[in-house]
């Protein structure tokens, strides 16, 4: 990987253990909009941009307004504190999920963005190849749909989708719940 995202991922991991362990709530908010708006520049970095530009839309903008407002209509407990007590068995567990996570960064094929020479996730020569030629050929006889990823999302992962669309619906109701019960409706 480049060094501009070993800065990153280090950035990353940095604000996540300051959002952790920091007790001022202000703080913590502020804290978890820049760790959004790294993972955004993250995963813009690994090629994902749709998925960088959901994660600075909602985690670093729509999330970050919405506990401004909400400590707006509340007190901050707990800012003469600056850091609470490490929970040492759940520092450990987590630590030893990041060494899992991190022994097995290896077999995740070298792209053009991690400076190998191997084509990216899905060109010829690479492992999913053949799925992603399965959907390609396959997709219209299949589903009836045109557009191969109108296919995969609505028909293939439907209730995935479905799932995400409750999820973003059940969102908005808490949110307009929220904000129908102060001074904003």
């Amino acid at each position: 990987m480049s060094l501009l995202g070993f800065t990153l991922a280090a950035f990353v991991i940095l604000t996540a253990v300051a959002t952790a362990l920091l007790r001022d709530t202000l703080a913590v908010i502020i804290l978890f909009a820049a760790y959004s708006l790294g993972m955004a520049l993250l995963y813009t970095l690994l090629l994902a941009p749709d998925v960088g530009i959901t994660e600075a839309a909602i985690g670093a903008g729509v999330t970050t307004i919405l506990l401004l407002v909400t400590i707006t209509k509340t007190t901050r407990p707990g800012a003469e504190e600056i850091f609470s007590a490490v929970n040492w068995p759940a520092a450990t567990v987590s630590a030893g999920l990041a060494a899992v996570l991190l022994s097995v960064v290896g077999a995740i094929p070298a792209g053009n963005f991690l400076g190998g020479t191997t084509p990216v996730t899905g060109a010829a020569g690479t492992p999913g190849e053949g799925v992603t030629g399965h959907y390609l050929a396959a997709s219209y006889a299949e589903t009836g749909v045109h557009n191969t990823v109108t296919a995969v999302l609505a028909s293939y992962r439907g209730f995935d989708t479905f799932g995400e669309a409750v999820v973003v619906f059940a969102a908005g109701v808490a949110v307009v719940v929220v904000l129908h019960r102060g001074d904003f409706v």
